[in-house]
């Protein structure tokens, strides 16, 4: 047995011709759908890159204990869970957050891996006086990068895909191995060749835009335009590297014998609701809404639907599963086998959110994002691993930290409990979190919020019970007004 998963960052399902787009050119992912499940209730769990990318090796949310950070020394992880079952298992990325201080535990839990270099503000390529060796501008290090990105085989997500096939290549007749495929793209910059972007032409003169801040949208229409047709010039391209993968699928009869998710960790907001990117703002389903798709060989079911609510957290155990390993007792997800076969739904309802930002709830048919009351306090890191994205802890925040007793998922260690960073932007993180509820039946693109009280009712019952089930703090029921003991 083998697996395959391919995930792409920042893919809003939206702008993919088999979730209903009709002017983006991605016909493999077209031709992926045809020769998998595709699922049309697909939530993320906990935001965004890092934390995400724990639950994928964790199948358990995180983001009610931890902002962004490694794996800690307690938390399972799903690919050193199947080396230690003799399962060769190998990560290629460009995604650069793997080599920063938040990321550092994640790619050591694979058998071997491949680093690809040149992605956003990857520090790489060094030309002084270009960067400020004091600041850490994204920006004037994604200059310097782009300057040896000028042909499209040199872009980070052409050698990612390149390195993967050549894994193919060398491993297609082995067996019991897990390739993990991970492209930042198409992540903001929105940044491809003229040949892709000449599929999207506009009547726009400025100064290109293909890195939109995370804040509320001020562009004109025309900016907003020409940023969606630079991000749909880059999905474009992420769908002819798909379209390499299948064609070695084919080349090496895969199909028969290997699981292939391709999947995201998030969507991304490009002017819908009035806001750029994700993070800051409530996560409509631009964001939390995402694509899915499953090849399972055991069933064999291709070109079909499924409508049962799935998240982020199922695909550890769904690739334990595969390789007939057990979940571990600390994962919440489900392994996916009989929802690809027959649509057997595996949960009423799921939580999203983000580390101190609204914690949400979704049965598939409502979304409710429950705001905090007051000033979004109290607030507390729990962590073994105290890192934040690109820097440590400083002794600052850590002077005030405490042990915390085990949680139900801690395996009997203490954990830090250190009080969370107030963000500058605080104010506008309280005001833009209100508590909101949306009828997605009635109100597909969450433009009007719903007000009523029994659905409220149903959806608040639904969040305390995956809380408690998630062991979380006793701080977050207090910062979002809950009672802990519902529905108990």
């Amino acid at each position: 047995m083998k697996a395959i998963m391919v995930m792409f960052d920042s893919l809003n399902r939206r702008y993919l011709p088999p979730y209903g787009n009709t002017w983006v050119k991605a016909p493999n992912f077209q031709r992926l759908a045809e020769r998998s499940v595709v699922f049309d209730n697909a939530y993320v769990g906990s935001m965004p890159c890092m934390p995400a990318r724990r639950e994928h090796h964790t199948g358990r949310y995180n983001f009610l204990h931890r902002s962004w950070g490694p794996l800690e020394p307690f938390d399972d992880s799903m690919p050193e869970i199947l080396r230690q079952h003799g399962i060769y298992t190998h990560l290629v990325s460009d995604h650069y957050h793997y080599w920063e201080d938040g990321g550092c535990t994640y790619h050591q839990r694979y058998t071997t891996w491949s680093i690809v270099r040149g992605q956003e503000g990857d520090h790489w390529k060094a030309v002084v006086g270009e960067t400020d060796p004091l600041n850490a501008d994204l920006r004037a290090q994604d200059r310097v990068n782009r300057r040896y990105l000028t042909r499209e085989e040199l872009q980070p997500q052409s050698i990612t895909f390149a390195e993967a096939l050549e894994f193919l290549e060398t491993n297609h007749a082995a067996d019991h191995w897990f390739l993990q495929i991970e492209t930042f793209d198409p992540h903001e910059p929105f940044f491809t060749q003229p040949h892709y972007k000449d599929l999207y032409p506009d009547d726009y003169q400025g100064p290109d835009f293909d890195w939109p801040y995370y804040r509320r949208v001020t562009e004109p229409e025309e900016v907003i335009e020409r940023c969606c047709h630079n991000y749909a010039a880059l999905v474009t391209m992420c769908d002819r590297n798909l379209g390499r993968l299948l064609e070695a699928m084919d080349r090496y009869d895969l199909w028969k014998d290997t699981l292939l998710i391709v999947n995201t960790d998030h969507g991304f907001l490009l002017g819908e609701h009035g806001w750029w990117a994700k993070c800051v703002m409530p996560f409509y389903n631009e964001i939390a809404h995402i694509p899915l798709f499953i090849w399972d060989p055991r069933s064999g079911r291709a070109g079909a639907r499924v409508r049962s609510l799935v998240q982020t957290i199922d695909l550890a155990p769904t690739l334990l599963d595969f390789f007939g390993i057990s979940p571990t007792p600390d994962m919440q997800g489900i392994p996916l086998r009989e929802v690809i076969a027959r649509d057997a739904p595996v949960r009423e309802a799921g939580l999203f959110g983000i580390f101190g930002g609204h914690v949400n709830v979704t049965d598939g048919r409502y979304v409710y994002m429950r705001g905090p009351v007051g000033n979004n306090e109290p607030l507390n890191e729990y962590t073994l691993m105290p890192t934040h994205m690109r820097h440590l802890f400083t002794p600052e925040e850590l002077r005030p930290a405490t042990m915390a007793p085990p949680f139900t998922f801690t395996k009997g260690v203490p954990v830090m409990r250190i009080p969370a960073v107030t963000p500058e932007n605080r104010d506008l993180l309280v005001r833009e979190l209100e508590t909101m509820l949306f009828d997605l039946q009635e109100d597909p693109y969450q433009e009007r919020p719903l007000q009523n009280e029994a659905v409220e009712r149903r959806m608040i019952a639904h969040l305390v019970r995956l809380m408690r089930t998630n062991d979380a703090p006793p701080e977050q029921y207090e910062r979002l007004g809950l009672d802990p003991s519902l529905g108990e």
